[in-house]
Parts: structure tokens; sequence; C-alpha cells
């Protein structure tokens, strides 16, 4: 049966996979509908299950969960640790780990020991009231990314959302800043892209209520040049970016870019707000603590709470003080402003961030993560060089993605020109049709606390003989 819909992002195949030692078009179409095929065979729960999905608006609980190569999504039964079992009892090392969603792994032992403790014993799984577990959270937050002050929401584009509120309201400035094809989550001010040196609306976006090139200022990731022509304006309340580029494929920080955006930030008194929800890979207190950048505010989300609904925002000492100053001419933080929700900060999300930040993404766990995110990138390499490739392999921290262009991009746009739905289709399904899970929407793999060297070998093997059938 067809997709009913995809989450949809501007594709355009590269030119270079043609030639250069690499696989023809034609071989490659063909090894696809032979790997389409084995799955469609080998999945016939999954295929049902969407099948019969009548009720579900696109077949799904969410429209992204079509994204899956394969004309319909892998169903599951159970996931636990760096495994999961489908519908068909197949097992699957899991590196896409719901897209960083369960960066914790699925269901660890002091999670499902927290939740139970919250929902069975003590009881109260939100009041609207708070309890210490919130304290406990917000310092460890503190002591690991250097804000002081911290609050609470079910996701990270509701961070992003509110703190956006904040920057504009203490700034009195209307806009914001974004890098081009950046991710926020679905905050309709982030959804603009540089179209040759123009502010307009992303590719897919769904009927926005304004223009988001009337709110936003927008210019290439790595271009301090860009960067400082947009600010100069002087109506940008803040910049929001990720240290590196993460959902339209890894594009790393060029040597001094960061420092950059920073000083341009101090010059014309814009705010600096840095989205670790991804780069929370980079270690316990994400890139923010590993590269010693000094951010007004920090947004982060998904995988704090291993995979219960959650979401933060910090904001420096200085930034309080001038949220609550603010406060005093009339908005209202409190009641129906626009900043909170009623489940935010609940009692079960608190319990999970804080069983997972206590006790599984822990300080001493990241090192061995980032050695398997390091072995996994290695191997890739080595492979893409034996195969004289024109691919490369980016690493940030715990998470690694190969690319469909050598030298990796540097920006949004040229990652946006790397991608390859067909090769990117037949590199995933060749995976699930050998056990091995990627993240549906680019090539990435992270590792959790269960994964294991046995893993990332498994996959090497794989990656090894999907290579040498497209070059074969």
């Amino acid at each position: 049966m067809k997709r009913y819909f995809t989450k949809l992002i501007f594709v355009k195949k590269n030119p270079t996979i043609e030639g250069m030692n690499s696989v023809n078009r034609e071989k490659l179409t063909s090894l696809l509908a032979e790997e389409t095929t084995r799955y469609e065979v080998e999945h016939p729960a999954s295929k049902s299950l969407h099948e019969h999905a009548n009720h579900l608006f696109a077949r799904v609980p969410m429209t992204w969960m079509n994204k899956w190569a394969g004309g319909f999504p892998l169903g599951f039964k159970s996931a636990h640790g760096a495994i999961i079992t489908d519908l068909d009892n197949h097992e699957l090392i899991d590196f896409a780990l719901g897209d960083t969603g369960a960066f914790a792994g699925h269901s660890p032992e002091p999670l499902v020991r927290a939740l139970q403790q919250r929902v069975g014993v003590d009881g109260g799984i939100t009041t609207m009231m708070p309890n210490e577990d919130a304290e406990w959270v917000g310092a460890e937050l503190t002591r690991r990314f250097g804000l002081s002050q911290w609050s609470f929401s079910l996701s990270a584009t509701d961070a992003n959302r509110w703190l956006l509120r904040l920057v504009r309201l203490v700034t009195k400035r209307p806009k914001i800043l974004v890098f081009s094809y950046s991710y926020h989550g679905s905050v309709d001010e982030t959804f603009v892209v540089n179209d040759h040196g123009q502010a307009k609306s992303r590719p897919g976006n769904v009927a926005p209520a304004v223009d988001p090139s009337t709110t936003t200022r927008v210019c290439e990731f790595n271009d301090l040049v860009g960067l400082e022509r947009e600010l100069a304006h002087g109506d940008v309340a803040a910049v929001l970016t990720e240290p590196a580029m993460t959902n339209i494929g890894i594009v790393l920080p060029e040597p001094g870019f960061l420092e950059g955006v920073r000083e341009l930030c101090d010059k014309y008194a814009t705010l600096l707000i840095i989205d670790e929800t991804h780069t929370f890979s980079e270690g316990p207190g994400g890139s923010t603590r590993r590269r010693n950048l000094r951010p007004d505010a920090i947004t982060i989300g998904k995988s704090l709470g291993g995979g219960v609904p959650c979401g933060a925002y910090g904001l420096s000492t200085d930034l309080a003080a001038r949220v609550q100053e603010a406060v005093k001419s009339g908005a209202d933080i409190v009641d129906v402003g626009g900043v909170g929700g009623t489940l935010s900060g609940n009692a079960l999300s608190m319990a999970a961030m804080r069983a997972v930040l206590g006790e599984v993404l822990t300080d001493d766990q990241f090192p061995r993560m980032e050695q398997l995110a390091t072995t996994f990138a290695d191997g890739m390499r080595a492979t893409i060089a034996r195969a004289d490739l024109p691919w490369s392999v980016s690493q940030l921290g715990t998470r690694a993605e190969y690319r469909f262009a050598n030298p990796a991009p540097k920006n949004g746009g040229e990652s946006v020109g790397a991608a390859d739905e067909e090769l990117e289709n037949y590199l995933h399904l060749f995976g699930i049709n050998r056990g091995v899970l990627i993240t549906p929407f680019h090539n990435m793999a992270l590792m959790c606390p269960a994964t294991t060297e046995a893993h990332v070998a498994a996959h090497q093997r794989m990656f090894d003989e999907a290579v040498d059938r497209l070059i074969g």
C-alpha cells in the first residue's frame, strides 16, 4: 500500500553519486526494489497494522511515523535497552533511538523504577504543584550547562516557543534569527531558509499564520559575514541555533564560528539561545560545556526523560532578572500570557528526568558511548575509502552520520544538496532487513548506555555488505 504522507523535506539527487567509482542509478533502483520486496515479505504484521489503521489520520499516530522507507512504517511490540522487537518478532539493533528521544535507551531500569514509584506508590502524575524532584533536576541542569534558572515544558518545541516570547519581551525587538535549514521543533518563526540572500518560508511549511520571513532573519550556518549583515539591522532579539546542525544531517561548526556568533551577539546587543536537544550527544553538558559556550539561554528536550514527554529551558542570572523586571510592566507569565501549559513540569516528567540524569545519562557514561561512536564512524570511513565513494562521515560526540558528499557539507544549503532519497532508502531498508535501524529522517546513528561493541560490529558488517552490493 502506498504511504499516505511523509515528512516533507527538500531533496534533490546528488550528481556526485553517479561516477567516481560509485553506483549507477539503474543498479541502485534495482537494489532498492529488491530490498523493498524483502521488507514487505518479511514484515506482514507491520503492513497489516498500517493497512487496517482506518481511524488514524495518515494511518499512523503521528504523521512523521510514515517517514520509514518501504511503503509502510515498521510496527513494534517491545523495546528494551538498544533492541527493538517488531510485530513480526524480528529483533533489531536500534541506533535511531526514537530520533534521540530514547537516548537513555529503551526503558532503563532506573527510569522504570522511578515511574513505578511515582505512579503506583506515591501517586500524583500531575497536580499543578511542585515537588522536590523539580529543584533536583534544575540544580543538575545548572551543574551540567551552567545557567542558573530553569523552567520546564513537555517538549523542546514548547521550550523554544516560550523562550522566544521572553527574549522579545526583554529586548523589545520583534525578530529572531535562525540558520538556514535549522530545526527547532514546530515553531512557526523558525521555518525559514536562505534563498539567494533572501529569507523564504521553508519548502513544505504547512500554512503558517504569517509569512515567517516577516518574523525571522536568516543566513547560512558557518557564515559570520552573513550573520553580522543580518544583526546589523538592530531588530533581532535573539539568535537561536544548535551548536552543530543535526536535523538536516550533521553539519559541524568551523573553528571560531561559535565564538564569532557570541561576539556578534554581544556587539549588537542580541541574546544567544543554544538548542541542545540533539547536541546533548556531545557530553553530559552538551556542546555548551564541551565547547565552553556562553549562551544567554538554553533549550533542550526529548532525551531528558527517557521518552517521557519533557523539555526544559535555562536562563542566565542576568536574563532571568531582566524577565522579572519586564513582568512588572504587565506581562503575564503565571496565567494566560502564552508561556506555560497545564501539564508542564508535571510530577511524572520530573521523576523521569531525575532518574535519567541521576542514574542513566550520567557523566561517566558518555566517554564509553563516544568511543563506540568513534569506532562506528571510523569503520564507515574505512569502508567508504575502500570503495572510493564520494561520501564522508561526521561525528558529534555519541552521534555519527554518513553523508553523500565529500567534503562534508558546511551549511544547511549544502546539506540539502547532498541528500539522495533513493540511496538513503536503499541503505535504510538494507539495514532493517538485516536487523539494524538507523534514523529514518537521515543517516544518523546514536549510541545509548545499552549499546555494545557487538552492536557496532553488526552495523559494520551490514554497511560493508550494502556498499559491496552497490559497487560490485
